[in-house]
């Protein structure tokens, strides 16, 4: 009976009922390594799984979490771009695990357990890995702190799901504080554009993303932006209000001019999919108590500015579902952009000072790059920084930058980009890239 045969008859006896996969060989994404060999199928809960194991496989295993939260219903193919994206792993000889999640939205513990699931999956279809890792990329990466602090535990063989954590480009501040920056700028866009929501449009509090049971796509919301400010303009075509207009923005809310849409859209589908899919129609987020400043005047804007409290039933349970507590007991490493303007740098400083405060700072390896990318930085640089933490979970030994630089550079002649890692830098506080509350 082949491996394949047997994955298959493993995983229908030894998952737990509600995680119980059905998954059967399937179709890779393409332009995977020469010989990978992929399972796909569904959990005990309607997540999609993808499972990959590549020729050359060592025993390892990356269970990834994708970024987002993404507002598509998942499908079968929702985790194939990131398998592609990262395919490094595979090529240096480790399986890899995702789930598509089993529904759309926010959710931090919920997809937690979507990604246990998926590990749960691979670990009957594969056999025990010698080394089980979480990688969470973006969002995904507040999934994995979480979950390595609520989902982690040891097995009657002392043996935990996840042996060590990588997170890349992480939201890591926790979902109390994490959004304060689309808090402004929904709160900015108001005051300057006053068109989300429009004067003749339902009245909300902005921070509820918008009205119960509305949506609104991305171009729509682009036609208010565009408008206010003149964006897709060359900027001597803007008129002088439109040029105003986006300095006040980017003041308020502290967010580089060009990824503001960015922004401003996540503050509108997800603030809408949390306020009316988790608490009810109440807001978590508020600015009551923020004083904004570098705008063109400071005074008439703050007067002018919606101010929301912060319902504080609906903060707790925010809270509850993703705030990092520290509680931390595998050695976690993470990979960050300097110039990332989608999940500032900053976050890694919130996430160190939530690891000293629970004495656990001695499990954490920072590792920051001199870059602007989110998605995805050099791709030496993953393979990498799994390597070294494959090490470090196996040797006790925390890796330094240094050591991962040079790993990167080894790795260069088979992938592309630079390994442009800095040694010695610590980042801004939290505190001194978001306006305090």
């Amino acid at each position: 009976m082949s491996w394949l045969r047997r994955a298959s008859l493993a995983l229908a006896l030894l998952l737990p009922a509600a995680a119980r996969a059905e998954v059967a060989p399937a179709d890779c994404p393409p332009g995977l390594p020469a010989g990978t060999t992929c399972l796909r199928g569904q959990d005990g809960n309607g997540a999609w799984l993808l499972l990959a194991r590549p020729a050359n496989w060592h025993g390892g295993l990356v269970t990834h979490i994708f970024g987002g939260p993404r507002m598509a219903p998942p499908a079968r193919e929702t985790t194939d771009e990131d398998l592609i994206r990262y395919q490094e792993f595979l090529a240096e000889g480790w399986a890899w695990a995702s789930s598509s999640r089993r529904r759309e939205g926010f959710g931090i513990r919920r997809a937690g357990e979507d990604t246990l699931a998926a590990t749960r999956a691979a670990e009957a279809a594969f056999g025990r890995p010698r080394l089980s890792v979480l990688h969470g990329q973006s969002w995904g990466g507040a999934v994995a702190a979480k979950a390595i602090e609520t989902l982690n535990e040891p097995d009657g063989e002392g043996r935990r799901p996840w042996q060590a954590a990588l997170l890349t480009s992480a939201v890591l501040a926790g979902p109390t504080r994490a959004y304060d920056m689309r808090v402004d700028l929904r709160a900015a866009f108001q005051a300057v554009c006053g068109t989300h929501p429009r004067p003749e449009e339902p009245q909300y509090p902005v921070t509820l993303g918008l009205p119960q049971g509305q949506a609104m796509t991305r171009e729509a919301l682009m036609d208010r932006y565009l408008a206010c400010t003149g964006a897709d303009l060359a900027p001597e075509a803007r008129t002088p209000a439109q040029r105003q207009a986006m300095a006040d923005l980017s003041a308020a809310s502290r967010i580089t001019e060009w990824a503001i849409p960015g922004h401003l859209m996540w503050a509108t589908t997800v603030f809408a999919d949390i306020a009316w899919r988790m608490m009810e129609g109440r807001s978590a987020f508020g600015n009551a108590g923020v004083r904004y400043s570098g705008t063109s005047d400071d005074a008439a804007f703050n007067a002018r500015v919606p101010r929301i409290a912060a319902d504080p039933d609906a903060r707790a349970r925010l809270a509850a579902d993703g705030d990092p507590t520290g509680a931390i007991a595998i050695p976690v490493l993470t990979l960050h952009g300097i110039a990332d303007s989608t999940v500032f740098v900053e976050h890694e400083a919130a996430y160190r000072a939530t690891l000293e405060a629970a004495g656990t700072a001695h499990l954490l390896a920072q590792v920051f790059v001199d870059d602007g990318e989110h998605n995805k930085l050099s791709a030496a640089l993953y393979p990498a920084a799994l390597a070294a933490l494959a090490d470090w979970a196996e040797t006790r030994r925390r890796p330094t930058p240094g050591e991962v630089r040079g790993r990167c550079e080894a790795l260069r002649a088979r992938y592309a980009g630079e390994c442009r890692v800095l040694s010695g830098y610590t980042p801004p506080s939290w505190e001194s890239r978001v306006n305090p509350r």
